[in-house]
């Protein structure tokens, strides 16, 4: 009994300093932005903050460009699961496919990844300039001027193309998940399927996508959770305009808390934004729970 319970504080005393960390720096901030969500607050330390009930929540609820943000933010999850999804299953099948400079593709397509995702964006915003970005300059040496248009300063194509970049970025990582799936099913089921005459196509529908599951569950949670948090590419390439065109939760939160001071607000889009991804992720995991 006595060396069961050393046992137990020895458990104790190495799990304190990882659960501390996890209460100072997670628990407590979740917990004070539920709270200060209640109150009007100018985020200065002198100023008392002013109870206010439900009414940051009402406002927000009311305002066309939380909605707005929604919307975007359901074209980068939209993005995600048509393009991302796809495009990440297809480079893992290539790196995991005996060709030859297959280790050059692997790090080409995982060089995205390690650049700094505010350095892609400015990147990509010099690249879609309307008057000498490389877009619309190579558009109008093939003929096409007139596709050569403002990229970023036209409404729903900004978001499109924000949402692209986001999948150029991304499409390294994910192909990592994927990748991973691919190489633990074992050859033994491909040898048994070739041999009862089963095609690629076949092969690929019946034994290599149902043993993905797991991959295809890490990929869609991670890609909602994601695409709810998206922050720093549309801010850099944006700023969520123009006009609030390519507003997400996120950037909002940012010019409500540190644009209009009204640090109330912003850490109720905050609550929302994880109140919708912890919804949505639990969803996730119910639907794409896995049979014994």
């Amino acid at each position: 009994m006595m060396k069961k319970n050393k046992k137990l504080i020895w458990s104790i005393a190495f799990i304190l300093p990882a659960l501390a960390l996890l209460c100072v720096f997670l628990l407590y901030p979740v917990c004070q932005a539920v709270y200060l969500s209640f109150f009007k607050w100018t985020g200065i330390a002198s100023a008392k903050p002013i109870f206010i009930g439900l009414d940051n929540y009402v406002k927000i609820f009311h305002s066309p460009n939380f909605w707005l943000s929604l919307r975007n933010s359901l074209l980068f999850m939209a993005g995600g699961f048509l393009v991302l999804m796809p495009l990440s299953f297809l480079l893992a099948k290539i790196i995991t496919s005996k060709i030859m400079g297959v280790r050059f593709f692997k790090v080409s397509y995982y060089l995205p990844v390690m650049l700094p995702v505010a350095a892609v964006g400015l990147i990509w915003v010099y690249m879609l300039q309307p008057d000498w970005g490389l877009v619309n300059s190579l558009l109008e040496k093939i003929g096409l001027t007139s596709w050569a248009i403002n990229w970023l300063g036209e409404k729903t194509v900004n978001v499109i193309c924000i949402v692209l970049v986001n999948e150029w970025i991304f499409a390294g990582f994910n192909m990592l998940i994927f990748a991973a799936g691919l190489v633990s099913i074992p050859s033994d089921v491909y040898e048994s399927a070739k041999i009862d005459g089963a095609n690629k196509t076949k092969t690929l529908f019946y034994i290599t996508l149902p043993l993905m599951k797991e991959s295809f569950k890490v990929f869609s949670v991670l890609c909602v959770c994601g695409c709810l948090k998206t922050f720093d590419l549309v801010f850099t390439m944006t700023g969520g305009g123009p006009n609030h065109s390519s507003e997400v939760p996120a950037t909002l939160l940012y010019m409500e808390a540190f644009g209009s001071k009204n640090f109330g607000r912003g850490n109720a889009i905050g609550v929302v934004i994880l109140v919708l991804g912890l919804a949505l992720s639990l969803g996730l995991n119910k639907i794409l729970k896995s049979d014994d």
